[in-house]
């Protein structure tokens, strides 16, 4: 029989991606040597080489996160495989969860652990604002948590959580902590070990400006206990840190058992990001977030913009939130952006939508001379944008 539905036209004419300037909250730029790497010759996910490319993950993901756990991998899949990897696995149906929620991805935490039957409770604060240690401590007491999770850099509303102290809050509580670092890791300090965390993830498409689809993660020791000691089996099989461990060549066993298929292409990808990484330092990667957020915050208020987050403390030195320009559709600017100047920033997310622009500054695009451009691009879109009469 011959086949009833035709070609797909679309198909038959050659697909040549678009060269545009990346700056909202992810994906970033990559650079060329990261795509270079990802598009080496493919081998076998379960060949001697390709476990030499995951133990060199390993390696760069303890460097990164400043961990020594032996439980650090990728998963395969986006921030929100991470999130999901990690609740799976720390929590079972009927266990408590609180969740600090001061923007959108507290808000997703909370539907991934009532999705797998834990009894979520929460504690608030405005976006742009965040929490102290007393109320989370006075929350840890009354609900007696399983898991706290908190977020270290809010993506949706620019805000930096402090993190001193509240792993200490959790050892006393006896509970993990469990910390999304996926829009602030390697673009602000952080250190997996010394602050107590028990489980710690990120994405790849941020600040190491790999593409999108994988996620280090990291299990300490007390977390391992607790999710490879579990009565029930976490109800994700493609996430069972007992598969994963094995996969990953992080539980000791004299040989690795096939899993899943491994996203052999994103793999060369991130080995390569945690290359750059690694040879720029962290402390100097810290110091040119930090400078350039700083330079871009003060290039901000010098054209009368006003930043979403008042504490500057408090900003977020990979995404800034900018506070919706009176008058103007911010959608109009953005289009406007990306039509004139092939640059995309974005609009707000969760509780910011409608109120802020977000501009990422991520590894390769964090500098003084990207700054200027940006600014340069925002000033000509206010020039050029319809502006209503208050």
């Amino acid at each position: 029989m011959s086949s009833s539905v035709p070609k797909p036209r679309c198909l038959q004419r050659p697909f040549v991606a678009p060269r545009l300037h990346m700056f909202g909250p992810g994906p970033s730029n990559v650079p060329t040597r990261i795509l270079q790497a990802g598009a080496q010759p493919i081998i076998g996910h379960m060949h001697p080489e390709m476990f030499e490319i995951m133990d060199d993950i390993k390696s760069g993901i303890q460097y990164a996160f400043q961990t020594r756990n032996s439980m650090t991998f990728a998963v395969s899949g986006t921030g929100h495989t991470a999130m999901e990897c990690a609740l799976v696995n720390a929590v079972e149906p009927g266990e408590s969860v609180l969740a600090a929620v001061n923007g959108i991805w507290g808000e997703r935490a909370t539907n991934v652990a009532e999705r797998i039957g834990a009894r979520v409770n929460t504690i608030a604060a405005p976006p742009g604002g965040t929490f102290i240690l007393q109320e989370i401590e006075q929350a840890l007491s009354r609900h007696r948590p399983m898991v706290f999770f908190v977020v270290h850099g809010e993506s949706s509303t620019g805000v930096l959580q402090p993190l001193e102290g509240i792993g200490d809050l959790c050892r006393k509580y006896k509970c993990l902590l469990l910390v999304d670092s996926v829009a602030s890791m390697g673009g602000t300090p952080l250190y997996m070990d010394k602050l107590g965390i028990d489980i710690l993830y990120t994405g790849s498409q941020k600040v190491l400006n790999a593409p999108p689809g994988t996620a280090p993660i990291s299990f300490s020791q007390r977390a391992c206990q607790k999710a490879l000691n579990r009565k029930t089996k976490p109800v994700s099989f493609s996430l069972d840190l007992t598969w994963l461990a094995n996969y990953w060549g992080c539980d000791g066993a004299p040989a690795r058992m096939y899993h899943h298929t491994g996203p052999v292409s994103a793999f060369y990808s991130l080995r390569e990001s945690l290359a750059v990484l690694s040879e720029e330092g962290l402390e100097n990667s810290w110091e040119r977030h930090r400078t350039a957020a700083e330079y871009f915050h003060n290039g901000l208020e010098s054209m009368g913009l006003k930043l979403y987050v008042k504490d500057k403390n408090a900003r977020l030195p990979t995404v800034t939130t900018i506070v919706a320009p009176l008058g103007y559709d911010c959608y109009e600017i953005r289009s406007y952006l990306m039509k004139t100047h092939n640059l995309e920033i974005s609009g707000g997310l969760g509780p910011s939508f409608g109120l802020v622009l977000r501009v990422g500054l991520m590894g390769c695009n964090s500098s003084k001379a990207n700054v200027d451009m940006v600014l340069r691009a925002l000033k000509d879109a206010l020039e050029h944008c319809h502006r209503s009469k208050m």
